[in-house]
């Protein structure tokens, strides 16, 4: 894990501060999320940012922030683009006042064999951003204070500027623990007793997402009053504002086509459509994704696969990104008439591109409910989580790839994919495994598809924006 890379770039202000905790399931995402609406409501323009690669948190941050949720992982885009990242997500749609970055897993958990990379901690270094800890005390008193001790001197390098106590028992056991705390100088910027009402429900890949619950907005606001009441505000502003200048541009879309070789679009005449599968069934994809494909020249359209009868107008190119097919495989597969111009429209021709649940969708079926069909492949769901990132190579020329070209990628499904017919080669090749990806049955045999369980992040490879930008133009 290296340290500040921000460079001598502009120099530019940005209060800002990451929400860590000890482990995970210590209520990171219930105080981050809280904090993001408290101070939105207080106020303040706040941009709302998650370390590491989930799509689910960002759903909840947009919903307290009121702008697009945006992640933040070294992996996935590399550690230069760290403080880029954070710029630009504070910057649009609008200036923000403060940025809130929500941690992962447990403060210094990072890739496994990685020595920290990518870890809460390695982004909180890298942006020079003080730390808020959140720690549960439910099941201790002072031995809290000895966990906060070693965190803050596990790296010296990362700034543990204070604590949120949740699960406080009583007064009398948060005031034992708050004194313990104030013995190794990391004040307490508030205490939170258990409540249910503001947790949000679980299931087979984390968190319910916000989207998926018509509840969210009530429970946000019941949320943000508990945080208001209970946490020094001033004081964690007075934190975020403690962080020094970043030394570091904001990214933007047009720029990073520019450096991967693709120039934006500059006569643009008619934008053409790329279908973006939406709705309660396609939750996951990075806002970025969006942007680099307006700086190519196109026009994003969301469409919901549970409910559109029809692709919209003028699609000339799809994009079906993650979510969960599985939990509403009925809904998808009750609508015909879409899965009908789908079909209709892959065999055509149009440039697709379909992660993980895109992949699932264009099966012939998954767990008996019939889906799309334009690959000769049945998925089901599987007891195992697979959740890793990965490195993947391209053995040939692809529709988001030239042959040799190398992206960084995570996967996070409870599903298989089996191919029941003829397969091509692998679109991704894993760490040059001849096998090629776990379940990629779309293969390079489809030059105008791609479809893979592999995320990627389009900001750290923009050429794959690029890549399927031009395909889908030259329609």
């Amino acid at each position: 894990m290296s340290g500040d890379r921000t460079g001598g770039g502009p120099v530019t202000p940005l209060p800002r501060l990451v929400v860590a905790a000890p482990t995970s399931g210590s209520g990171k995402t219930t105080v981050a999320t809280g904090l993001m609406a408290a101070l939105r409501a207080a106020g303040y323009e706040v941009s709302g940012h998650k370390a590491g690669p989930d799509y689910i948190d960002p759903g909840y941050h947009a919903l307290a922030t009121g702008r697009p949720g945006r992640n933040l992982d070294v992996h996935l885009h590399g550690e230069d683009l760290l403080a880029p990242l954070l710029l630009h997500g504070a910057n649009a749609p609008r200036p923000a006042d403060i940025a809130v970055v929500e941690g992962m897993m447990g403060l210094y958990d990072g890739r496994i064999g990685g020595r920290g990379f990518a870890s809460t901690a390695h982004v909180a270094t890298v942006l020079d951003a003080p730390v808020v800890l959140v720690v549960d005390v439910s099941r201790t008193s002072r031995s809290a204070a000895a966990v906060v001790a070693g965190m803050a001197v596990f790296d010296r390098r990362v700034r543990i500027a204070g604590a949120v106590l949740n699960r406080a028992g009583s007064d009398r056991h948060a005031a034992e623990v708050a004194s313990a705390l104030e013995e190794i100088d990391v004040p307490v910027l508030g205490v939170l007793r258990h409540d249910e009402r503001i947790a949000a429900p679980s299931r087979h890949l984390g968190l319910v997402p916000a989207q998926e619950r018509g509840e969210s907005a009530a429970a946000l606001d019941r949320l943000a009053e508990r945080i208001s009441a209970q946490v020094d505000l001033s004081a964690v502003v007075d934190v975020a504002r403690s962080a020094p200048v970043l030394r570091a541009a904001a990214w933007s879309p047009e720029a990073a086509l520019a450096a991967a070789g693709r120039p934006p679009a500059s006569d643009r005449g008619e934008e053409p459509v790329v279908a973006v599968a939406g709705g309660r069934a396609f939750t996951f994809r990075y806002a970025e994704t969006e942007e680099l494909l307006r700086a190519a020249g196109c026009r994003p359209v969301v469409f919901d696969p549970t409910a559109d009868s029809a692709l919209p107008e003028g699609t000339a190119g799809i994009y079906l990104g993650g979510g969960f097919p599985e939990v509403y495989a009925a809904e998808l597969s009750g609508n015909t008439a879409l899965r009908t111009a789908l079909l209709d429209a892959v065999r055509g021709g149009v440039p697709t591109v379909a992660e993980c649940a895109g992949l699932l969708y264009l099966c012939r079926e998954v767990d008996g409910a019939p889906m799309v069909g334009a690959l000769d492949a049945v998925a089901h769901m599987t007891p195992k989580l697979a959740l890793a990132y990965h490195s993947a190579l391209a053995p040939e020329e692809t529709l988001l790839a030239g042959a040799g070209a190398r992206v960084s990628g995570h996967e996070f499904h409870r599903t298989a994919v089996t191919p029941t017919g003829e397969r091509s080669g692998p679109a991704w090749l894993l760490d040059g495994r001849p096998d090629g990806f776990s379940a990629d049955p779309a293969g390079t045999g489809h030059p105008t598809l791609h479809a893979s369980y592999l995320h990627t992040h389009w900001a750290g490879c923009p050429q794959a924006a690029a890549r399927f930008a031009e395909a889908v133009r030259s329609r």
